[in-house]
Order: C-alpha cells, then structure tokens, then sequence
C-alpha cells in the first residue's frame, strides 16, 4: 500500500473526516510504533502499528456506504452526552460508521453513514459544490418577492446565507411546500433564513445528496448504496472508482 498521510490512515479506520483526524493528532492520542504522531506525518499502515488512545486502529477491507432516513427526535451524532437517540443506534452493522453532515433534531430525510473518511469529507466541504436538496413546509405562502431576497442571500442574519435555488412545490391551506437546494449549508440556515423572512419551518426533508435520492426508504430505516451510487458521489467530489463497495452481510433493514 506504501506511504500515506496518517490523517488519511486515519480517516480510512473510520476515525471520521481528515479535520477530525488531524485533531485527534494534535492532541497526541495518536502514536505509531509507540512514538506520540505528528500532524503532517507519513506512515505505511502494513509495516507500523498506528493506535488511537492505546488501541490499534483496523482499516477496513472495503468501505461501507448507507443510506438512513433519518426521522425527527434523532441526532446526527456517534453518541449523545444528553442519553438522546442517534443515527448510529438505528444501523446494526460491525462498521464503525460516523454521519456525513449534519440533520439537526427536528429535521428529517436522507442521511449518508460511512467510515469513508475521504470521501465523508470531501462531500462536506463547500469546496466541491455538492448539491443538497430539501423539501420545507413553511407557514404561510412566500411572494415571489420573498423568495427572491431568499435565492440571493438578502436576508437579515449576522452572515450573509449562502445563495440557494427556492421555488414554491405546492399549497397546504396556509402553509406552502418548498424546494430548496443549497450547495453550501451553514448551521441550521433554513430554519434561520425563513424565521428571518416571517415563514418560520414546520418541517425539513432532505432529500438529495448530489445523484443520491431519499426516494421511499421509510422513516428509521436504512439500506446500502449500490455499486453505481458510491460511483458517482465518488466522481462528484473528484475521487476514482473504488475495485469493490457495498456492505457486508443483510443490505437493509426495510421493511420486506
């Protein structure tokens, strides 16, 4: 395998994204060979023992890539100091997986689990563009006015919200579905952007990630992405194809 970035190795181990794994390093949790690692430094994982808190680190023979329907009350954490239920307890695979992005409590819709920590960053970072895309049901109905200032960023926050394409889906009585796609999220805008515009959210989908579709996976459930799925998040973020993908043993929990 040669000679990698540890941060990289790290990442490969299901450590979480390469940010995440260069702080590890810098808090000296990280030694290889039994020598305290540093940021920046190169290590074959064939030829060194790399250890996390004492423990050796597994790479996985190939990665895992699942899709959960996240549903509201869930947070998008590995585990949660308040005791609150997170996305890691609705999975029951062997793969130590983290979330890719973030879903806040009340929000609901596609999530990606992996312990592809390259390609987990890589789908995060404004950098490369990826598209989200979320149904919103807002109160009220938002003029043509209102959506504009929304798509431009005109909005009355402390930073200006990224620019997002907004357009009106349909009408329930008094409150309008919307759909939004963003290729730059920041914590919890939506909500923020249309409290801001006077149609505070009542509820948020995610349901795109790039090519990867929510469709009808039910709330709580999950499934493995296929072959071709991984493939083009892959190329989306400009990485090549892996020789082999999916998940080991039952390929979903859906209903059957």
């Amino acid at each position: 395998m040669g000679r990698e970035r540890l941060q990289k190795v790290l990442a490969r181990a299901g450590l979480g994204s390469r940010r995440a794994c260069e702080e590890i390093i810098r808090q000296g949790r990280v030694t290889v060979d039994g020598r305290v690692a540093y940021l920046g430094q190169s290590v074959d994982p064939s030829q060194e023992e790399v250890q996390v808190d004492g423990r050796p680190i597994h790479l996985p023979e190939r990665p895992t890539y699942l899709l959960l329907h996240k549903p509201p009350g869930v947070v998008c954490t590995v585990r949660d100091t308040h005791g609150r239920p997170t996305v890691i307890d609705l999975v029951s695979v062997p793969a130590r997986l983290y979330p890719v992005g973030r879903l806040d409590l009340e929000s609901e819709g596609l999530l990606l689990l992996t312990d592809d920590g390259v390609l987990a960053y890589r789908l995060t970072h404004p950098r490369y563009e990826v598209e989200k895309e979320y149904h919103v049901l807002v109160k009220g109905r938002p003029s043509p006015q209102v959506l504009s200032r929304w798509q431009g960023g005109q909005v009355p926050l402390e930073e200006r919200p990224a620019p997002a394409r907004v357009e009106v889906l349909r009408t329930e009585g008094e409150e309008t579905w919307l759909r939004i796609i963003l290729r730059e999220g920041r914590k919890r805008q939506i909500r923020r952007v249309a409290e801001a515009l006077g149609h505070p959210v009542r509820r948020l989908i995610r349901v795109r990630l790039d090519g990867l579709h929510l469709g009808n996976l039910p709330p709580g459930k999950w499934r493995a992405l296929r072959p071709e799925e991984v493939a083009r998040l892959r190329r989306a973020v400009g990485l090549g194809k892996l020789a082999s993908t999916g998940l080991r043993g039952s390929a979903s929990n859906q209903p059957r």
